[in-house]
């Protein structure tokens, strides 16, 4: 007999008063209808499973049991992989990602690097015949790995990264080493305890001259006895903010000798007598990075969708207060602050996503272009995923912290789920390319573009710009058409104060740095354009019933106007924006949110 599931009542109200068809938004989330099948059978299958489950709570752990927990239930998941009913691939990328997987590994996943950078490092970078080598063991798990590239000392800035690795002709050798202390590689996940392998990111040197930042395949520990390799410093860095069970780790080599054919060599080379082969074009190497940022995108819109679900429910069970003397007290949702609070969030969790689905199919498209020679999607591809990474994992960490006090001091509770997920989310402002360095970079894309009218996709408003009034039109194009001016002139404001550094005399980098807060708004710009122009054709472009179609509209109206309210600044500053206008997109806010 099963046990009948208690439903608040408040709750189950609100659900049985929906106007539209919950199961078509779900399946247009997923997907479509057969990715939501898929998705539910591969979560009945996981999660029914008693040995996936926590005997004590995570909470109640110490750091080192915590990873120990997390370990087991990751090798579990593996053994998990055969018979699964959603096919190996689906399976584990719902188990890496923010999904499925944070439901059974709570606080990270010792050996997601693997999965995520490692076995992608060795497909996109290494040879048919290193693939051959290594390929197969990694997918076995006969060997672990992960990848090293940040530093003690540098981050971002790949150029200056310290960790060389010298080749010996004598021997067919590189040396690896550390020639100091901020040359330590610090952060990679999965290399504290975890990985006997990593690819490592070094500066290479041969002939006496550096060829700048290559990919090594290096064995840092004993297949059999898991202990370092001799000349091999590594450890766990302890505790953080949250993802405790990531196992990041520390690395260090002192002059640790690996074969020439031990770096990768899919895009450039060195010969055995130590001449160096280039590649054909230099940005091949980014492949690995720019991956790993569509998939950031897509995680901390995922936590986001998590973070307004927690929110929105206790919203409609929670009664506080009274908004009529003598009357029983309400739902906190009836509440218009509250309803401030999360429609815009819960707006964002699907302009997010179709903006990061249109962002995974043109990776796709890039990648399989760049297989064939064809590099010209990578620039647009490069800027729009610094964009999206640094706009989605920045708004999406504020939103979390939003719906979080919009619970009271029940938000502030670990059973909440709100402290893990903003320790997950708002990580992401840093890992993969520190946000502010990635706006910078986005930057210069459109600076580039917009003088050498010449670029992407993506940035053609900055070349053909729209002709036609001037007038602010306030339906959903109108806004649009807004929206690029905007970005056409942040982008202009910027490139003047590069003029005008320039004529005080400013040496060129010291120009970019004076005029660094104008190119960050402009960069921003951009991504915001990216993300309402996704949102918007997605709902032109898909089959909807009216009722669906007619919500999701409504919150995509309230989306897009909740940016200019909210940067209404930009929009007074470089467009004909109002005060009228404005005063009429807040009240087409309100009715939004009272409608929503």
């Amino acid at each position: 007999m099963t046990k009948e599931i208690y439903e608040n009542p408040d709750l189950k109200k609100e659900r049985q008063n929906c106007p539209f068809n919950k199961e078509e938004i779900t399946n247009f989330l997923d997907g479509g209808k057969e990715k939501t099948t898929e998705r539910r059978q591969l979560e009945t299958y996981i999660l029914s499973d008693e040995q996936l489950k926590d005997p004590v709570p995570m909470e109640y752990l110490s750091h080192a049991d915590k990873y120990a927990e997390d370990l087991r239930k990751s090798c579990l998941l593996m053994h998990k992989l055969a018979d699964s009913p959603a096919g190996q691939v689906q399976t584990l990328r719902s188990l890496m990602g923010a999904g499925l997987g944070s439901a059974i590994l709570k606080e990270g996943n010792p050996i997601a690097l693997h999965y995520v950078m490692f076995i992608p490092a060795l497909m996109g970078q290494g040879t048919v015949e290193q693939q051959a080598k290594w390929l197969e063991k990694a997918y076995n798990l006969n060997i672990i790995g992960t990848y090293a590239q940040t530093e003690l000392g540098h981050g971002t800035f790949l150029r200056g990264l310290e960790t060389k690795a010298t080749y010996d002709p004598a021997t067919k050798e590189f040396i690896l080493e550390s020639p100091s202390l901020t040359a330590y590689k610090w952060w990679p996940g999965s290399l504290g305890k975890t990985a006997n392998y990593a690819v490592v990111m070094a500066q290479l040197y041969t002939k006496g001259k550096c060829e700048g930042i290559h990919p090594f395949m290096v064995q840092l520990r004993d297949e059999e006895t898991h202990e370092p390799l001799p000349g091999i410093l590594v450890g766990e860095i302890g505790p953080k903010l949250g993802m405790n069970t990531n196992d990041n780790g520390y690395l260090g080599f002192d002059k640790v000798r690996i074969p020439r054919e031990q770096l990768l060599m899919k895009h450039s080379q060195v010969l055995e007598n130590g001449t160096y082969v280039k590649p054909t074009n230099s940005k091949l190497s980014y492949a690995t990075m720019v991956f790993v940022r569509v998939v950031v995108c897509q995680d901390v819109t995922l936590n986001l969708r998590k973070a307004v679900t927690i929110a929105t429910r206790y919203s409609c069970v929670r009664r506080q207060s009274e908004l009529k003397p003598g009357d029983r007290e309400p739902q906190v949702m009836d509440y218009q602050a509250q309803q401030h609070k999360l429609l815009p969030p819960l707006a964002a969790t699907f302009g997010f996503q179709l903006a990061a689905d249109h962002l995974w199919n043109l990776y796709n498209t890039a990648n399989n272009s760049m297989e064939q020679g064809d590099m010209e999607l990578l620039p647009d591809l490069h800027g729009l995923s610094c964009a999206l990474k640094a706009l989605c994992s920045s708004e999406a960490a504020n939103f979390v912290e939003t719906c979080r006090q919009s619970c009271g001091g029940h938000g502030y509770m670990s059973c909440s789920n709100f402290p893990r997920i903003y320790g997950q989310v708002t990580a992401a402002i840093t890992y993969e390319g520190e946000n502010t360095v990635l706006w910078l970079q986005v930057a210069r894309y459109l600076v580039k573009t917009r003088k050498e009218k010449s670029g992407g996709l993506s940035v053609k408003y900055l070349i053909d710009e729209e002709k036609g009034p001037r007038t602010v039109d306030t339906t959903p194009e109108g806004i649009l058409r807004l929206y690029r001016r905007v970005a056409v002139g942040l982008v202009d404001i910027a490139i003047a104060e590069l003029e005008n550094n320039s004529r005080k005399g400013y040496a060129p980098h010291d120009a970019w740095n004076h005029a660094a807060v104008h190119l960050i708004k402009a960069a921003q710009a951009h991504a915001r354009l990216f993300v309402v122009e996704s949102f918007v054709d997605s709902l032109k472009e898909s089959r909807l019933s009216s009722p669906v179609r007619s919500i999701l509209s409504q919150l995509c109206e309230l989306f897009i106007i909740y940016w200019i309210l909210d940067r209404s600044g930009d929009f007074f500053l470089v467009s004909l924006l109002t005060n009228a206008i404005l005063d009429k997109g807040k009240l087409s806010f309100k009715k939004r949110e009272q409608t929503s």
